[in-house]
């Protein structure tokens, strides 16, 4: 294990690399490694490969919370270390126990599912409110608008582009982390 700060990183499988959303998660993941901080994800396709492959041609760290329950192949190639798990919720487990950050970026259920429990854990304290929750761009707002109508939504950020990523973990985590 690194002894980088590590920042889990949430979004779709889906995209694919030439599209806009794998070519900004992969911005974030150079972005992330040049800030001396080692992305952590599910270890997969679309924009968890994107993000680890941002980082490994930056030069950083990547780890990879794989699941066995979702008989999907190995890690993807730009994952260095590959924690595997049994179940999904170990997995999800996993990644909010090793990150001393989350960064969600757009994706489906799974990762609205790991964007809610990441904040509710956070909202009941099993997770340390100073550990950064970072949505980057618009995508989840309306989930936020929603939310705050009945809890504070002061436990997440929201950064408009990778940049605004990137400057709110670098003041959380001091320049080169």
């Amino acid at each position: 294990m690194t002894s980088q700060p590590i920042v889990t990183v949430f979004g779709s499988a889906a995209p694919r690399s030439g599209e806009q959303l794998y070519e900004t998660a992969r911005q974030l993941g150079a972005g992330l490694a040049r800030l001396g901080l080692t992305v952590c994800n599910g270890g997969y396709g679309g924009t968890m490969e994107a993000t680890a492959r941002g980082a490994r041609e930056a030069g950083g760290h990547t780890i990879g919370i794989t699941c066995r329950a979702l008989g999907r192949p190995g890690a993807n190639a730009y994952i260095r270390e590959v924690i595997e798990t049994g179940t999904l919720l170990e997995r999800l487990e996993t990644l909010l126990r090793l990150g001393r950050a989350y960064v969600v970026l757009p994706g489906g259920t799974g990762t609205l599912a790991e964007l809610a429990l990441c904040w509710e854990m956070r909202n009941k304290g099993l997770i340390e409110a100073a550990r950064p929750l970072v949505l980057l761009g618009d995508w989840w707002q309306p989930v936020v608008d929603c939310v705050a109508r009945v809890q504070p939504a002061e436990l997440v950020t929201a950064a408009g582009d990778v940049d605004g990523v990137l400057e709110t973990l670098s003041r959380h985590f001091g320049p080169g982390a």
